[in-house]
């Protein structure tokens, strides 16, 4: 037996399989490409966290690009004083928590009936509702200005008796401007439910808003998830129609009340860099919070050929 293993050949050693030079290549300009775009997101916000953390005296003597000589924090605390950001924060949140439910609700809906019902028009449909988000706001501001300082509101909505330089106003124009986009998620995700689920809810006579309430809302948390995260940024970070469609400035959600730390004939940048990154703490709060099912939200579906 010793005499037969001696005489057969010795098997080759294992050789690593090494990958060709143009794949590394293209792996090395991935990173560097990677790389270099995370910097220039992150350099900015850098920058404004350094600039917030250093007196405006000491800005002015020794210029932006010089090394600190002292950190202090009451750039905060005057930020939060004298933008009266409390205040503001209480009326972004009661823009933003409605028209993001609000959103969801209706978005929801749509995406149902558009995708889980067999109803005639509904790829018509869903194109209409998607081709809504593709013409720049700017270009309905005219009409929907003169629609604001027309439509007549009750008093108790709004003080000037006009849907004009009201809170609802912008929950209705932001709800309206993020419902076409979040059907057209929200009806491809329902779309990968299998339809054997619903078939068996209508077997045990299910109605069709139980269809919608008790079974495809809770399987559809992760895009709902997602959706929640980005139209509370969304919302949140709106600029445009609050200077456009709010007069009072008592009324101004948190981004648009930041114009009030700036000075008449001079510009506190430290002041306002500390400002704005207290702004985006709401942000990033929402995101940590439901960042587990906004990644699900947004990876499902990756794996499938």
């Amino acid at each position: 037996m010793s005499l037969l293993t001696s005489s057969l050949p010795a098997s080759p050693p294992p050789t690593t399989r090494r990958r060709p030079v143009g794949h590394r290549k293209r792996m090395t300009g991935t990173y560097v490409f990677l790389t270099a775009m995370a910097v220039l997101w992150i350099a900015p916000i850098l920058w404004a966290v350094y600039l917030s953390l250093r007196p405006l005296a000491e800005t002015n003597k020794y210029g932006y690009l010089s090394l600190p000589r002292s950190i202090t924090f009451a750039n905060y605390r005057d930020a939060w004083v004298q933008g009266d950001v409390s205040h503001y924060f209480v009326n972004s949140l009661l823009i933003t928590v409605p028209a993001v439910i609000l959103t969801l609700f209706l978005a929801s809906s749509v995406a149902f009936v558009l995708s889980r019902l067999n109803v005639r028009f509904n790829v018509f449909m869903l194109l209409l509702f998607t081709a809504g988000n593709l013409l720049p706001q700017q270009v309905f501001l005219a009409p929907l200005f003169k629609i604001y300082t027309s439509v007549a509101v009750p008093t108790w909505l709004s003080d000037s008796g006009k849907i004009y330089d009201s809170i609802w106003g912008l929950i209705a124009i932001n709800t309206s401007f993020q419902i076409g986009f979040c059907v057209f998620v929200l009806s491809n995700f329902m779309k990968s439910i299998p339809d054997s689920i619903t078939e068996a809810a209508i077997v045990d006579g299910a109605s069709v808003w139980r269809q919608y309430w008790n079974l495809t809302l809770p399987l559809c948390r992760p895009a709902l998830a997602a959706m929640a995260t980005l139209l509370t940024t969304w919302i949140y970070n709106d600029f445009f129609w609050a200077l456009t469609l709010i007069s009072t400035g008592s009324k101004y959600p948190i981004t648009s009340a930041l114009n009030d730390l700036k000075g008449t004939y001079a510009q506190n940048d430290n002041l306002l860099a500390a400002g704005a990154l207290i702004v985006a703490v709401p942000t990033l709060v929402v995101y940590f919070t439901l960042q587990k099912q906004f990644i699900a939200g947004l990876t499902l579906g990756s794996d499938k050929g």
